[in-house]
C-alpha cells in the first residue's frame, strides 16, 4: 500500500481537481497544484493548496511542482465534444507525455490518470463494459481518440520504480459542474433540448466526490499499469435521471424526443461546423447505452461509492435554493 504524503495535482481548478484539493485538505495531506492563470492560482490557494505557476507546455514549471512529491494525480484535460484534433493532441496526448515525463525525472512514486470511458466510444452502445473490454479499432472522435492515446501512454509508463494507474469515472456529475449540467441547462432555456430515441435507455453515473474517492484508492492501493472504472453503482435509465438533474437545477426538460438516426444524420451532416448543433462525440456518449462496471475497482482497491444519487441530487436542489 502507498501512503501519500504530498500531491502534485494538475487541473487543480476544474470541476475534478477542485474536489480532489478539498479532500485532500480535509485529510490534512500536503498539496500543490498547476496553476496557469491567476483565477486558477486564485482557486488553488483557497483550496488549501499551494499553487506552481504553470501549464502543460512548461517542463520546469512541473519539475518543481513534482519536487519532494511521491504522488501525482493528473486530471488536465482537453474535455469537448468537437474541435480541431490537434487542440485535443496537444493537452490530452503531449500534456500527459509531459507530465509522465517530469513525474519520472522527480522522483515521484506513484501516478494517477484520470481517464474516461470515452476510451471505448465507437458510436455503438457501451454495455456493461470491464477493464477488459478492448480498445476500439477506430474511437469516434477527437476525445476519444487523444485519451486513449494518453491512456496507453500512461500505462506503459508503469515500472519497477513507478507505479501509473488509470482510473475511469463515467459521466462525472454533481455540485460545482460547469460543462456536463449546464450545457444542458441551457439547451432546456433555448427550447433545443430532445430526448434522443426516448432516452430510455441505461447510463452508469460517477458522482464527482465518487471520482476523488476512486483517485485516493488507487492512489494507495492501484495495481502498477491498473486501470479502474468508477461509478455511483447500479446504471439508471438515462432520461429518469438526467431529468431528475435538470430540475434539481430549476428548469423542466420535458416530454420532447428526437429519433436516433435524425440526430445521427444531423451529427455527421454539421460536423464541419465549428459548433455543430449535436457532435458525434456527444451522441455516443449520451444519447444511447453508456453501462460500465466498477467491480475491479471494489475487489482491488476497496472503492466504495461515498456519496449516494439522492445525497448529490439534493446538493444540487440546495445549491439552487
Amino acid at each position: 500500500m502507498h501512503t501519500i504524503q504530498r500531491v502534485f495535482v494538475t487541473g487543480g481548478s476544474g470541476f475534478v481537481g477542485r474536489e480532489l484539493l478539498a479532500e485532500l485538505s480535509r485529510r490534512g495531506v500536503a498539496a500543490r497544484a498547476l496553476a496557469r492563470s491567476e483565477t486558477a492560482r486564485d482557486t488553488v490557494s483557497k483550496l488549501g493548496a499551494e499553487p506552481v505557476r504553470g501549464d502543460l507546455d512548461d517542463e520546469a514549471a512541473l519539475r518543481a511542482g513534482m519536487t519532494g512529491c511521491d504522488t501525482v494525480v493528473h486530471c488536465a484535460a482537453y474535455v469537448k465534444d468537437y474541435g480541431p484534433l490537434s487542440e485535443f493532441e496537444k493537452a490530452n496526448v503531449e500534456g500527459t507525455r509531459r507530465v509522465l515525463g517530469a513525474a519520472r525525472a522527480s522522483g515521484v512514486r506513484r501516478f494517477v490518470h484520470v481517464g474516461t470511458e470515452a476510451v471505448l466510444a465507437d458510436g455503438r452502445p457501451i454495455v456493461r463494459a470491464t477493464e477488459e473490454t478492448p480498445y476500439p479499432a477506430k474511437p469516434l472522435g477527437p476525445y476519444a481518440i487523444t485519451k486513449g492515446a494518453a491512456e496507453r501512454l500512461v500505462r506503459a509508463a508503469s515500472a519497477p520504480d513507478f507505479d501509473a494507474v488509470v482510473v475511469r469515472p463515467r459521466l462525472i456529475w454533481g455540485r460545482g459542474d460547469t460543462t456536463l449540467l449546464p450545457n444542458m441547462v441551457e439547451a432546456v432555456k433555448k427550447g433545443v433540448w430532445r430526448w434522443i430515441g426516448g432516452g430510455r435507455y441505461l447510463t452508469s453515473t460517477c458522482h464527482v466526490a465518487n471520482v476523488v474517492e476512486g483517485i485516493l484508492c488507487a492512489a494507495e492501493r492501484g495495481a502498477p499499469g491498473g486501470v479502474y472504472f468508477l461509478t455511483d453503482g447500479e446504471p439508471v435509465e438515462f432520461r429518469r435521471f438526467i431529468g431528475d438533474m435538470l430540475r434539481a437545477a430549476g428548469v423542466e426538460p420535458g416530454e420532447g424526443e428526437l429519433p436516433r438516426w435524425l440526430a445521427s444524420a444531423a451529427a455527421r451532416l454539421t460536423s464541419f461546423l465549428p459548433r455543430p448543433p449535436i457532435s458525434q462525440t456527444a451522441l455516443a456518449l449520451l444519447f444511447h447505452e453508456v453501462t460500465v462496471s466498477d467491480a475491479r475497482a471494489r475487489a482491488e482497491i476497496g472503492y466504495r461509492a461515498k456519496k449516494t444519487p439522492e445525497q448529490g441530487l439534493a446538493e444540487l436542489r440546495a445549491e439552487r435554493a
